[in-house]
């Protein structure tokens, strides 16, 4: 029978549907609180991360006003970008356990090209000791260099990056629009964190003064090993700074190899502290010391196959004035920064171990070259800086690794896919 209402009175709901409905209300505010909860300390620890991912990233501002005025830097490339990296031999804090050099060098310049269509990169190591023309340059004390002809490492003692910069962009014709600096310790860290790199080592290795006592065979690199082995020169190969550049691209190629896999990239315990690490030992120009430009940048390199990523050196041989100093080979030389000017692929033989000595024909004869001319003199400065050459040896003969196939045949070099340990 119907429950009749009085004086519009609604007839009161059963006791257990009521505590049902409020048990349903509480639960849903309770979820939506937790829920609320988490997205909030989720978002602020994202910030906190991108703050000190972002925080430890130095900021090169001198570089930039020192370059500005220079009128005869080339024209831009356009879509296509030209980015230097430069690993600092700087002796100071965390790196003063490798000892003194007397000033900051350029131990590594390199310089990487990136196609316009996105689809390659051409990865150019600059040799320490080759000989090259210095233009005038604007230094951070006011005064400016005279210039002249000198050792490469030397620019930037003399005038730090500005200087390196304007060097590398008067002897290639390309201009540079970024540039990164990097240490010693910074990547040391970014080894460690990614548990290490592999490489194959050809004979054993025994070097006190590198910190190295390797078997032969396949070695997995933790930082401190992983530096020496690619700063080592005069007890490995045919200890020449070739044979170590061509030791960096190869370490360089693994440790991009590593860092594309599954295993680092999609392990938040191994990707923090590689980005820790890495962000910390980057200064670079304002347009990539923020992390959302470097994100972009590792982004773009991680989207290329490793196949379409080139490691090569600049083809040089022994300087005839001073046999412990270099010179490039011409024509290649020129023709490698002309097609990198022109965003054209270039195409490399693939090399053989650097560990292994001597490997393939030495450099053109003496008709296929255009020498610097005259003897080295000592590089000045408009002020009281003056810089002499450097004391640390480079190959005295055939040790030449540049381009041994003619002028239009493929240069020595390689790609980032090829595993020296993949036959072992």
């Amino acid at each position: 029978m119907a429950v009749e209402e009085e004086d519009g009175e609604r007839p009161p709901a059963r006791e257990g549907g009521g505590r049902r409905s409020f048990l349903r209300r509480h639960w849903l505010a309770l979820t939506a609180g937790v829920l609320a909860a988490v997205l909030l300390v989720g978002g602020t620890l994202a910030w906190l991360a991108y703050r000190k991912l972002n925080g430890n990233i130095r900021t090169d501002t001198v570089t930039g006003p020192l370059l500005e005025h220079e009128s005869d830097r080339p024209t831009p490339a356009g879509s296509a970008e030209n980015i230097l990296l430069i690993g600092s031999d700087d002796r100071s804090g965390d790196n003063s356990a490798y000892g003194s050099t007397g000033g900051q060098r350029s131990d590594t310049v390199i310089l990487l090209h990136l196609s316009a269509d996105g689809h390659r990169a051409t990865a150019v190591s600059i040799p320490r000791d080759v000989m090259v023309t210095m233009p005038p340059c604007d230094l951070p004390d006011g005064s400016r260099s005279r210039g002249g002809l000198l050792q490469f490492n030397l620019a930037f003692e003399i005038g730090g990056p500005a200087c390196t910069i304007r060097t590398v962009e008067q002897l290639s014709g390309i201009r540079i629009d970024h540039h990164l600096i990097l240490d010693f310790s910074g990547f040391k860290r970014m080894v460690d964190a990614v548990g290490g790199v592999e490489v194959c080592v050809a004979t054993a290795i025994h070097d006190q003064d590198a910190k190295l006592d390797l078997a032969a065979g396949r070695q997995v690199l933790q930082g401190e090993q992983a530096l020496g082995y690619v700063r080592a020169r005069e007890s490995l190969g045919n200890g020449s700074d070739t044979d170590r550049m061509g030791r960096q691209q190869q370490f360089l190629a693994a440790l991009i190899r590593k860092v594309q896999s599954q295993g680092v990239l999609l392990n938040p315990t191994k990707l923090w502290p590689l980005l820790d690490a890495a962000t910390s030992s980057i200064t670079a120009d304002p347009g990539l010391s923020r992390l959302g430009a470097l994100y972009d940048l590792a982004q773009r390199l991680r989207a290329m196959p490793s196949s379409a990523i080139v490691f090569l050196t600049t083809p040089r041989r022994p300087y005839r004035y001073n046999a412990n100093r270099d010179e490039f080979v011409q024509p290649q030389t020129d023709q490698l920064f002309a097609a990198l000017r022109a965003d054209q692929e270039v195409a490399v033989r693939p090399s053989a171990s650097p560990d292994a000595g001597p490997t393939g024909p030495t450099a053109p004869p003496e008709d296929a070259t255009a020498p610097a001319a005259g003897p080295t003199p000592t590089p000045g400065t408009s002020g009281s800086r003056s810089a002499g050459p450097d004391a640390s040896p480079s190959p005295s003969a055939g040790a030449s690794t540049g381009a041994s196939t003619g002028p239009t045949g493929p240069l020595q070099g390689r790609t980032a896919d090829q595993d020296d340990c993949a036959a072992g």
